[in-house]
């Protein structure tokens, strides 16, 4: 049976330029790429080469990219480093976010609650209000994802960012979910801390960036080296590097030509994905009904009548593979807190995501498939 994969949102396969980086990469030399004889400094050239086409995807320069070990390293460092430099100081941090930036800003610091609407949208007025009126006792940080992982709805940046900048107070923004699918432009947007991760782009797992705005300072989460400029020790995962690097030059090459094509074919295909999905009774789109506002290449459904595991269960025996934010599809015990936040049913969604590699044919299987699972599961109940 053929396989049809729509869970590029969690991670999408390495694309053929990190596995023709990662293949380079193991003809050798291999050394430590902070020592100088020649062997070393072939590795360091590498390793900023790769620095600088994460850059130029990015929009920022080479200097404020600190590799990480992945997106959920850098959020955690980038919460690390800010309140560090304000003990006791809150955080303001909505319910939708990422586990990741959720849980590193509850060890860190108390933690105050940034109001989401329907459609899983930060207020940015609430935002502002609750850095009003502190007098002298500004939050540490505010943490403002780009666009939602669950649910795709992108987030008001921009309006965040002034609002912090006319406070005085640094924000840190996930993009772990956005970054490789919509033109990020971070040198406009003048961000203190930005979260990406390689492997939701088609780069290799265990690789991310920290990209920290010129004249941030922050102290490192990880210590015991000068690795990254100071900012992040430990041995660089030079593989996982040089294959971000390459997709990122993909992806910027021809002045993101290739980024703007993919996030268009994204949103012809997840656009039918949401006709063919809600086209069967009792299925509905959770979030921004309107594609602008939302990720180009994810969409959640609410099915209605049928828990999300035995869908996910059936979609799998169809050669489907698709993610929940119900506690059966991940590790965690608890329902997906993005989607209770919105108000939404976290034990009947389903999200679809596409990617680099996603074909006309898997779109179809799932409109195939879909309606047929649903109406099987719903038999059962009856």
């Amino acid at each position: 049976m053929a396989r049809h994969y729509l869970d590029h949102a969690s991670t999408s396969p390495p694309r053929p330029e990190a596995l023709a980086a990662l293949a380079a990469w193991a003809e050798g030399p291999f050394a430590d790429p902070g020592r100088v004889h020649q062997e070393g400094r072939t590795v360091r050239h590498a390793v900023e080469t790769a620095r600088e086409q994460v850059a130029l995807l990015l929009g920022v320069r080479a200097r404020q990219v600190v590799f990480t070990s992945g997106a959920t390293e850098s959020a955690n460092a980038a919460v690390f480093g800010a309140s560090a430099t304000r003990p006791g100081a809150p955080i303001l941090c909505a319910a939708v976010e990422h586990s990741a930036v959720r849980d590193a800003s509850a060890r860190a610091a108390p933690v105050e609650t940034i109001p989401v609407d329907r459609l899983g949208r930060i207020d940015p007025e609430a935002v502002v209000r609750a850095l009003d009126g502190r007098g002298g006792s500004p939050p540490a940080l505010v943490n403002c994802q780009w666009a939602n992982h669950e649910v795709g709805t992108v987030q008001p940046v921009g309006q965040v960012a002034e609002a912090c900048r006319r406070a005085g107070v640094p924000l840190h923004v996930d993009a772990a979910a956005a970054c490789g699918q919509l033109d990020l432009g971070l040198a406009d947007l003048d961000v203190d801390l930005v979260s990406v991760s390689a492997h939701k782009l088609g780069g290799l797992p265990g690789t991310g960036a920290l990209v920290v705005r010129r004249g941030t300072r922050i102290e490192p989460l990880l210590v015991g080296g000068l690795q990254e400029r100071a900012r992040r020790a430990g041995m660089e995962n030079v593989p996982g590097i040089v294959a971000f690097g390459a997709v990122a030059a993909a992806l910027a090459d021809e002045g993101g030509r290739r980024l703007r094509d993919e996030e268009a074919r994204a949103r012809r295909r997840t656009g039918a994905l949401v006709d063919a999905s809600t086209g069967t009774a009792g299925v509905t789109l959770v979030g921004d009904p309107d594609p602008a506002g939302r990720l180009p290449h994810l969409v959640c459904l609410g099915v209605a009548g049928v828990e999300a595991e035995p869908v996910l269960i059936g979609l799998d025996r169809a050669g489907i593979a698709a993610h929940s934010g119900s506690a059966c599809a991940s590790e965690s015990l608890e329902p997906s807190p993005v989607l209770e936040a919105m108000g939404a049913d976290a034990s009947h969604s389903l999200r679809l995501s596409v990617g680099w590699s996603t074909t006309d044919d898997d779109v179809e299987a799932l409109a195939a498939a879909l309606p047929t699972v649903v109406a099987g599961l719903r038999d059962l109940t009856t």
